[in-house]
């Protein structure tokens, strides 16, 4: 029976519960892209209003409170992926996922509260909610592919999870909307006291009022998260109970196990390999497989987030962000981000849907570092002519490499790791690599901010450490690319188990031959024999 209700899960066709599941199981990636996004334009309205004495740079939040903004997150990410990943291994996927998003949803609203209103006070209590923010944005990566892995059919398997993903790209459009309109009401209310040099009290409303509104489409989804079944193949394949597998997947998807013809089961184990993740056997099955994941994410968010994050000031020197007022700079921010996320950033994550089943996770993710590594080669050598010249070519390159992140190792780093591990381990696996993969966001970003340092009471960053950065990040990506072609394996048309069985084939044959290889020994031919 265990064995029918994978093979029902790998056949099924295309049904309402998979776009439902898309929904509900995207709606944390849509919060994280929603709160990642949010903070550029945030973080203007903050200078307006709590640095507004800083005379040495104006309006202007200090490095390091930015960098510390950022890492709270990050860490809280980093230790989300870590904790939530491996209790989605011990306690079961769905336990834990409904915390996972009221974690994000509590958290939204209180970063909007930041209770008092003094300088140190609303960073400090910001900075404390936003490390919870990133416990649940960190926990969510885990557990959503690994549930659409394990519900979808293995012929749409990858669509189904970069779909998943995709919803990020619908986070960063709400998020700029939401910052535009909030803006221009807050604008339009305060319109006769309003100036460059002045900022009205309502600016510390507008900024909370951002942060909490990102929680409200998570929250709205919560019913329905905690309504999911347990996957059909935790239940079979960890807690070894195929009877309620069975019963959770009629629940759910049109299919009735009793009458799938099992032409070609899947031919699981009947005493699977029971070695713990920590262990020399775990490292000689699937130690390559987590290197590849760990390595390829580390060396992706190490660009993307990047370039995310400061675009707006790379991009400055291009286009006017200079605001009239408050309001108006923040809008301007958020505009911009509009456009890119329109322009670049949500093709890409549909390109991927659309091809990801057609031409393989693999190429797919060598493509995508090849090309960014090329974009930011043409834009980092160059970059003193680029620099000192408001040209629109730097504009439409730039934009390329959010594109080709996204058709490309952003979402293949995202949906490689929860197909290529056992059941009893994915989860764990899948969060381990997106850890490496924020650590890398972390350095990136705090190398960033390095290279974007104004020159002296200037507003262009310096021209040779954007070089240094740019070129830099264009040979992580080749780099990337390399790992990739070394050592990723492709998952695509293939089972869950199939990808499972393929390791544990390869070791067992590894051992094998090892075993013969000392029983028989070679035996050397005697000289005289050679002499004849």
């Amino acid at each position: 029976m265990g064995l029918r209700v994978l093979s029902a899960l790998d056949a099924a066709k295309v049904q309402y519960y998979h776009f439902k599941a898309i929904i509900v199981a995207g709606m944390g990636l849509f919060t994280d892209a929603y709160d990642l996004f949010c903070i550029p334009p945030i973080m203007k309205l903050l200078g307006r209003v709590y640095y507004e004495d800083n005379h040495d740079h104006k309006y202007q939040i200090p490095q390091a409170v930015l960098a510390t903004m950022l890492g709270t997150v990050l860490l809280g990410t980093v230790i989300g992926q870590l904790v939530f990943g491996m209790l989605g291994d011990r306690m079961g996927r769905r336990h834990v996922y409904g915390i996972s998003l009221m974690l994000m949803v509590l958290s939204s609203v209180g970063c909007g509260f930041s209770i008092c209103r003094t300088k140190t006070c609303v960073l400090a209590s910001l900075g404390f909610f936003r490390f919870f923010l990133g416990l649940g944005i960190g926990g969510d990566y885990p557990l959503s592919a690994t549930i659409m892995s394990e519900f979808a059919n293995k012929n749409t398997r990858g669509a189904f999870i970069a779909a998943v993903f995709s919803m990020q790209g619908l986070g960063i459009l709400a998020s700029s909307t939401v910052t535009m309109v909030v803006s221009k009401t807050f604008e339009a209310a305060a319109s006769k006291n309003l100036s460059k040099d002045h900022t009205p009290e309502d600016a510390d409303i507008a900024w909370r009022l951002i942060l909490m509104l990102g929680a409200v489409p998570a929250g709205l989804t919560y019913y329905w998260r905690m309504m999911m079944p347990e996957t059909a193949r935790y239940t079979a394949l960890v807690e070894n109970n195929a009877l309620q597998a069975v019963k959770d997947m009629e629940k759910v998807l049109d299919v009735s196990i009793c009458h799938i013809a099992e032409d070609n089961p899947i031919q699981q184990p009947q005493n699977p390999p029971s070695y713990p993740l920590i262990s020399m056997r775990f490292l000689r099955v699937h130690g390559m497989d987590l290197f590849s994941c760990a390595t390829t994410w580390l060396l992706l968010d190490i660009a993307f987030y990047s370039s995310s994050l400061f675009q707006s000031q790379i991009y400055r020197k291009h286009l006017d962000l200079q605001g009239t007022n408050v309001y108006n700079e923040a809008f301007k921010v958020a505009f911009f981000q509009t456009m890119v996320a329109i322009a670049a950033t949500i093709p890409g994550y549909w390109f991927t849907v659309y091809f990801i089943d057609r031409i393989g996770r693999k190429k797919i993710q060598m493509m995508g570092f090849l090309c960014m590594s090329i974009v930011y080669f043409s834009i980092g050598i160059p970059y003193h002519y680029w620099g000192t010249n408001e040209n629109k070519g730097f504009l439409v390159l730039y934009g390329l490499t959010f594109f080709f992140a996204n058709f490309g190792p952003n979402t293949t780093t995202f949906i490689v790791p929860a197909e290529l591990f056992p059941a009893r381990f994915r989860s764990t696996c899948h969060g381990i690599s997106g850890a490496m993969g924020k650590v890398g966001a972390f350095f990136g970003t705090l190398g960033f901010l390095w290279s974007t340092k104004n020159n002296e009471g200037g507003d262009l960053p310096r021209i040779k450490s954007m070089r240094i950065a740019l070129v830099s990040l264009g040979g992580i990506c080749l780099l990337g690319m390399a790992v990739t072609y070394l050592f990723t394996r492709e998952t695509n048309g293939r089972s869950l188990e199939e990808n499972e069985k393929e390791m544990e084939n390869s070791e067992l044959c590894f051992f094998r031959c090892s075993m013969d290889a000392d029983r028989h020994p070679k035996t050397s031919v005697p000289e005289e024999v050679i002499t004849l």
